[in-house]
């Protein structure tokens, strides 16, 4: 399980430079226009997505005991996703968030211990559940939202090419 997860944040993480090169290429007020969406605007989900990893990332590294590898690894503060319309400086540093989490989110998948993944937590709803499906959560999370901005770029023909996993990442 853990190989997967290490193949999975790999991806992401190419996954994300590839949609941060697409969205500079657009204007700032295409980035920002409302297109109907729950987070309306491309960088709307995307600023989401950024504050959804790290928010994740603090969820998995808590439910660790102390002394664990994985926990000790340093991830980026969901609160430093700034909110509502972004201008070109955010942007940037909406950007440079998801990069640092999207590494610390392979930095501690490898570090886990498959003992670590079995540890019980409790979930939003308030069930216990293992570590490993958050964190199968956290990559269904980060996919959905990647899906909702390959749908939009498509609308708009813009060619993209991040909602398949390469054989490169196993």
């Amino acid at each position: 399980m853990k190989e997967t997860f290490i193949m999975y944040a790999k991806y992401i993480e190419d996954k994300d430079k590839k949609i941060i090169a697409l969205l500079d290429g657009l204007s700032n007020a295409e980035r920002e226009k409302d297109r109907g969406s729950y987070y309306k605007s491309l960088s709307g989900i995307f600023r989401h997505a950024s504050g959804g990893m790290a928010f994740f990332l603090d969820m998995l590294k808590g439910a660790l005991p102390e002394g664990s590898k994985a926990k000790a690894v340093v991830s980026p503060n969901a609160k430093d996703v700034p909110e509502g319309e972004l201008n070109e400086s955010q942007w940037k540093d909406v950007c440079t968030l998801i990069q640092k989490s999207n590494h610390a989110f392979l930095e501690f998948v490898t570090a886990i211990t498959n003992a670590e993944l079995s540890v019980n937590v409790k979930w939003f709803s308030g069930d216990m559940v293992p570590l490993s499906f958050m964190i199968n959560a956290l990559l269904m999370h980060q996919t959905h939202h990647s899906g909702q901005i390959s749908q939009i770029l498509d609308e708009l023909k813009i060619d993209n090419d991040f909602s398949g996993i390469s054989p490169k990442f196993i």
